[in-house]
């Protein structure tokens, strides 16, 4: 006899799936209530954060099976971050407003032991639990933290972690990558290492840029206010080559002035890139946080 398959199979398979046709209609006047979801992921076979016609992204797969389980209309999820194709997540955070109703007796809870049923092995929402209608995901967090790992070792790395640590074929220098970091913290135009986008602001609070080794693993850990698009990968393009020696150490600050891409910088893969962790505002701080993050900015 066949071994039994793996619990996780995808939306297809489980005692939830439910064709659209059965969905249950919302009433415009029914009570919502707002829950904010925890999630990771491994990026590698997603092509993104957000939906997008015949691509296979995380927000679809995740409003799909929220709308399967809860037998609604399928609902509109609010994220903290949107990663780019490739990119992981150990600490991704959205939120949702959902009908009171449809969540039953068994709440938050049950919702999420009834998505792990339902979720392919590469999502899982690690928490769910109701915040006030003044929480924003997107608008509340006062700062995010990446990682970017790479591996310098000769030989290649671990083929175990192929999918989230990026192989250099040369060693690096931590202390110059730190040293050249420095001189980037803090409010900046970081228009040099973002691709543009009309009508928005490439000007951010940088706290911290700085590599730790383990061995043959390097990781940068990189925490912002918020980030443009492309800005974490761009940032460790411009400071490998002065790992490698073949850049000073002012040059990241040179670049960073010049405002401008340089032709210099590469935009490292998105595999090595991963969402670890979003801090947000104290409850008593929500409700203005949302006004204050929209804010155009403008550097002092």
């Amino acid at each position: 006899m066949p071994a039994p398959g793996p619990p996780n199979q995808g939306a297809g398979d489980s005692e939830d799936a439910l064709s659209a046709a059965t969905a249950k209609v919302v009433e415009p006047d029914a009570q919502l209530v707002r829950l904010r979801l925890d999630l990771a992921y491994d990026g590698t076979d997603f092509s993104g954060w957000a939906s997008q016609p015949g691509r296979r992204t995380v927000q679809a797969t995740l409003e799909e099976a929220l709308a399967t389980v809860l037998r609604i209309p399928t609902p509109t999820l609010t994220v903290a971050g949107r990663t780019d194709a490739g990119v992981h997540a150990r600490g991704q955070v959205c939120h949702v407003d959902l009908p009171t109703e449809a969540l039953g007796h068994g709440g938050p809870t049950e919702l999420t032991r009834r998505l792990a049923r339902l979720l392919p092995a590469d999502l899982r929402v690690c928490r769910i639990a109701p915040v006030s209608d003044g929480f924003d995901a997107r608008f509340s967090a006062i700062w995010r933290r990446y990682a970017y790992r790479v591996c310098d070792d000769p030989a290649g790395a671990d083929p175990l972690t192929r999918r989230h640590v990026l192989g250099w074929p040369r060693r690096l220098d931590e202390s110059a990558m730190n040293a050249a970091a420095q001189r980037l913290l803090g409010e900046q135009d970081f228009a040099a290492f973002c691709k543009r986008r009309e009508g928005a602001t490439t000007i951010r609070t940088l706290r911290e840029l700085a590599w730790s080794r383990d061995g043959d693993l390097l990781t940068a850990t990189v925490i912002a206010d918020a980030f443009c698009h492309h800005m974490v990968r761009s940032l460790v393009g411009c400071l490998t080559p002065v790992g490698e020696g073949g850049r000073p150490v002012e040059w990241p600050l040179e670049v960073l002035e010049g405002r401008r891409r340089h032709p210099g910088v590469a935009v490292v893969p998105a595999l090595g890139l991963t969402l670890e962790e979003v801090g947000y505002a104290t409850r008593s701080q929500l409700e203005g946080q949302p006004r204050e993050s929209l804010a155009e900015r403008t550097l002092r």
